[in-house]
């Protein structure tokens, strides 16, 4: 039955932001006249991390997924012309949340802004970053206590904004089939809650209220009715945890509220003109239920697993949303699946095995036990593992990759320009730039609001009004990182590989075979150093390279993310590796391995290949072998096997070439 009222559509973003703060509000400023009605800020690595651009892991990594924000000057710079007051804003944040948005706030205040009536979202989940994303900074446990005090201040400070938006976008991404996102998000989300009623920070009779700001960021994949039920299932549980558990019982306070960007896993480099079709398929997952509906969609560009997209990629997907929006009568009708036999059991099914895996989590006790157990983890590895194994064998079908994969030329991916590329030289511009900043600061301001924020976080006191007052007095984002470093310590997460070798078949026979025969050459058996340089927390692809290799008889030597260029040739010195794999997503790729190319080769490793992986447009691909890198493995070599087969031969040819 129609609705009386047509129903307001979900606010539209594109997640953006890239090379400079000035760069990023003109795209901005571009995107809201083209009809987006609000921001999804994208950091680059560096912000997320909590380093300034000087920093030695900043190297190359400085403005590549996302805009470098180093002090106030920035942030001012960002929002240049658009009233805070006025706008809803979603940032991608999570350990350093309580700096990104001290530093918002002080850029509002700037404005005038009222600050009760600022509208939008810090992401702020630090579990799903030990899990998937990686940009986590501290252990858990402070961790927590800082996603607390964002929740706590904000609850009286900005009452319209989500504190906490739990993300369960990087589970997909990172291989967590449906049950397992409904699982490991809403586990979080009870982690959070338990820790904030705990706090005390909020008055009992209140707690409802602050339940009712908590936000979720959900992923769609391209199993449609799988994903449109998994929304559905989302909102069952998440009412009968608030109800149930914490007493809410308003149940506007008890609505699942999220936000959505679909499946860029799922973007191909192959045909890539195909992922048109994907991200409009995955769209109407999250807003053909209207009791499911999402409050906020970003879609990805087309062209994502090429690079970065332009802005006439954004406009696209854009449009894509306003022509769902205001063409079709969607928005004019009640919940067209109420009372559907088929989705009323899927869902009952999502709900019963997501219960099931949370009572297993509770047993653990609770998401935060079950990170460091590394059992979340873990899972999410095995269920990568047989996602990449079901496309490799042809059990699942990825048009223009293992099927279909003949083609025309396609006039929108060829030439220079058909992705956006972040000029070299704004590395160094924002060093010069935050040497400047630095230079014409009051030291003694900074040196006080520096004292007083470490004084907070020592005694346990909230982050958020130190934050605030540091921002105003220039502290840059490198300095808030190491203030909070010193106190709380810093954390490296599991990586979830295993060490036993899985029997998956006689699909690695052949190459067993041949490490078998390689080993015996070289006198040992042959090892595999997989490394990720720089802040790429993406580490699927690193970790699936790494089981596969194990899989197949080498020894792995995998430390996880985050290691420089140095870290990672001492570690190929020591270990006596005979081949270096290198991952990386972020677009940092020519730098970090130019470095690590420079330092092999002063090191006396000429001899010892490196493969490299990720996002790597041709041209690239043609200089990183200039450099004298022996493969290049791009997301169209999806055959994990095959690329294993190419490791053993490259080592083996050096071994006679020794010989």
């Amino acid at each position: 039955m129609p609705l009386t009222e047509r129903d307001r559509p979900w606010i539209f973003r594109t997640y953006a932001g890239h090379s400079t703060a000035a760069e990023s509000n003109k795209l901005y400023r571009t995107n809201l006249a083209k009809g987006q009605t609000g921001l999804s800020v994208a950091f680059d690595l560096p912000t997320q991390t909590g380093y300034d651009p000087d920093h030695a892991l900043s190297r190359g990594e400085v403005g590549k997924v996302g805009v470098p924000v180093a002090h106030l000057g920035d942030m001012r710079a960002l929002f240049d012309g658009i009233p805070l007051e006025k706008m809803n804003t979603s940032m991608t944040i999570n350990a350093t949340a309580p700096w990104l948005l001290a530093l918002y706030v002080a850029a509002a205040d700037e404005q005038g802004a009222d600050r009760s009536l600022l509208a939008g979202t810090t992401q702020n989940d630090l579990i799903k970053e030990y899990l998937s994303r990686g940009t986590y900074v501290f252990p858990p446990a402070p961790s927590m206590r800082l996603t607390t005090d964002v929740i706590a201040w904000t609850y009286r400070a900005m009452p319209k904004w989500n504190p906490m938006n739990v993300c369960s976008y990087h589970l997909q991404e990172a291989g967590a089939t449906p049950v397992q996102e409904l699982a490991f998000a809403l586990a979080t989300a009870i982690a959070v809650l338990d820790g904030m009623k705990a706090s005390g920070a909020i008055p009992a009779e209140e707690f409802g209220e602050a339940v009712g700001r908590i936000s979720f960021f959900v992923n769609a994949g391209m199993r449609f009715v799988t994903e449109l039920c998994k929304m559905r299932a989302f909102g069952v549980l998440w009412d009968e945890i608030t109800r149930d558990r914490y007493g809410v019982a308003d149940a506007k306070n008890r609505r699942f509220r999220y936000g959505v960007q679909v499946n860029s896993l799922g973007l191909t480099e192959s045909q890539a003109e195909n992922n048109v079709y994907r991200i409009l398929i995955e769209m109407l997952a999250v807003t053909l239920s209207r009791d499911a509906r999402a409050r906020a969609v970003q879609l990805p560009a087309w062209n994502e697993a090429l690079g970065l997209p332009r802005p006439f990629d954004q406009q696209w997907s854009l449009r894509m949303q306003q022509i769902l929006a205001y063409e079709t009568d969607l928005l004019e009708y009640a919940d067209i699946f109420n009372g559907s036999k088929e989705i009323e059991a899927k869902v009952e099914a999502l709900v019963a095995e997501a219960r099931e895996e949370l009572a297993r989590i509770e047993a653990m006790g609770g998401a935060v036990a079950a990170v460091e157990s590394s059992y979340m983890k873990q899972k999410l590895v095995e269920s990568n593992t047989r996602r990449l194994e079901q496309i490799e064998k042809g059990e699942a079908t990825v048009v223009g990759v293992n099927r279909f994969r003949e083609t025309e030329a396609s006039p929108l991916t060829g030439g220079d320009g058909s992705i956006l590329t972040v000029p070299e030289h704004v590395e160094a511009e924002a060093v010069e730039g935050l040497k400047a900043w630095r230079a014409q600061r009051d030291a003694r301001a900074v040196e006080k609001a520096l004292a007083e924020l470490r004084a907070a976080a020592a005694e346990g006191r909230n982050i958020m009004e130190p934050s605030i007052v540091a921002a105003k007095a220039g502290v840059t984002t490198g300095e808030w990182g190491e203030t909070l470093r010193a106190v709380f310590g810093e954390y490296r997460a599991p990586t979830g590989v295993g060490r036993a070798v899985r029997e998956t078949g006689g699909d690695l026979g052949a190459v067993r075979t041949a490490v078998e025969a390689v080993s015996t050459k070289l006198g040992r058996r042959l090892k595999f150093l997989v490394g990720k340089p720089g802040l790429d927390g993406h580490s699927n692809g690193a970790e699936q390279i790494a089981v596969r290799a194990r899989d197949c008889g080498m020894e792995v030597v995998y430390e996880g993310i985050r290691l420089t260029p140095a870290q990672i040739v001492n570690a190929a010195l020591e270990e006596g590796v005979h081949v270096v794999g290198l991952s990386i997503l972020s677009g940092s790729h020519l730098a970090l391995v130019r470095d690590v190319m420079d330092r092999m080769r002063a090191s006396g490793l000429d001899d010892v290949p490196v493969v490299v992986g990720g996002i790597i447009p041709p041209e690239d691909e043609r200089s990183l072998k200039a450099m004298g890198v022996a493969a290049v493995y791009t997301p169209k070599n999806f055959q994990l096997t095959d690329i294993m087969a190419d490791v053993v031969r490259l080592v083996d040819a050096g071994a006679e070439k020794a010989a």
